[in-house]
């Protein structure tokens, strides 16, 4: 039943003429099993922290059980007044929406000036964005926050959107999409008098939808789960997103059940996200061409 939708297929992985071999359907199943497995493996920490939630303090510490005897969402109300977690929320969304805006932006910019504009030099910077892709982030942190101090922009969130609008990878993923683009469109825009800039954001970024969806995802998970970077910025400052908070209630007189109640209410919005969008990710980074 399983190979049924295989019979007719000419190309990919499995083809039809493949599936008939007994061999390649034991392999297949072997494969999905692992698959199956690992995302078990991969899922259940997530779960277990979510069911732990609708606990109470003397069922998480005293039971082994994996569901709760009730799941009322009390508790959780309860420690997200506690906890004044709206504020963090906010925090965080402020973060996420600036860091999505630069990332597209600033990224985007520059991988259409390398992919499509391709000024004199534009392989030297090609070269030094390839390069900075194996320079490991950590290592600039230092610099990164001296010179934050010294622009005196300690407690702000500017100086971690313009670290999202400037990343390696997404000029990577930019470029190679926009080299894909119809050059045709991009003349025809010129001919009819359209400077670099208005190409950019009436044609090459309405024709981009689906890279651009990517590095949403990627900049909102990566903003979301982001700590380091904000707890130098923002610690002590009022501004304090979810991931710098969690880390404080770990150093704070706040109950076990509330902590598992506070992680689970940080990767709620992520998750959701990701379910919703997990299809962009594989076909926005695979396509290196418009679809017609």
């Amino acid at each position: 039943m399983f190979f049924k939708k295989y019979a007719d297929k000419t190309d990919g992985a499995i083809r039809g003429f493949d599936v008939k071999s007994i061999r390649v359907k034991i392999i297949c199943l072997l494969i999905m099993l692992v698959c199956i497995i690992f995302g078990v493996v991969a899922v259940f920490p997530a779960i277990w922290v979510m069911l732990s939630g609708f606990k109470d303090l003397k069922g998480l510490l005293n039971s082994t059980e994996l569901f709760p005897k009730s799941f009322s969402f009390e508790g959780f109300k309860e420690t997200w007044d506690k906890l004044h977690f709206f504020v963090y929320y906010k925090n965080s969304f402020i973060m996420v929406i600036g860091a999505v805006i630069c990332a597209i932006i600033f990224n985007g910019i520059l991988a259409y000036a390398l992919a499509i504009l391709k000024p004199k030099g534009y392989k030297i910077i090609n070269g030094l964005v390839m390069w900075s892709l194996l320079i490991p982030a950590t290592t600039s942190i230092v610099a990164l926050f001296v010179n934050i101090n010294r622009l005196d922009l300690n407690n702000s969130f500017i100086p971690l959107w313009l670290c999202y609008g400037a990343n390696a990878f997404y000029v990577i993923l930019f470029k190679e999409f926009f080299e894909g683009l119809p050059k045709e469109l991009i003349e025809a825009a010129k001919i009819d008098g359209c400077n670099a800039l208005q190409i950019f954001y009436k044609i090459v970024l309405p024709m981009s939808k689906p890279i651009i969806m990517v590095i949403v995802i990627f900049a909102v998970t990566a903003a979301w789960s982001d700590f380091l970077l904000p707890y130098l910025v923002l610690n002590g400052s009022g501004k304090e997103t979810v991931m710098v908070k969690l880390y404080s209630y770990t150093t704070s007189r706040t109950t076990p059940i509330d902590m598992i109640r506070a992680i689970t209410f940080s990767i709620i919005p992520p998750t959701i996200i990701f379910m919703i969008f997990q299809k962009k990710i594989t076909d926005g980074a695979a396509g290196g061409a418009v679809k017609g």
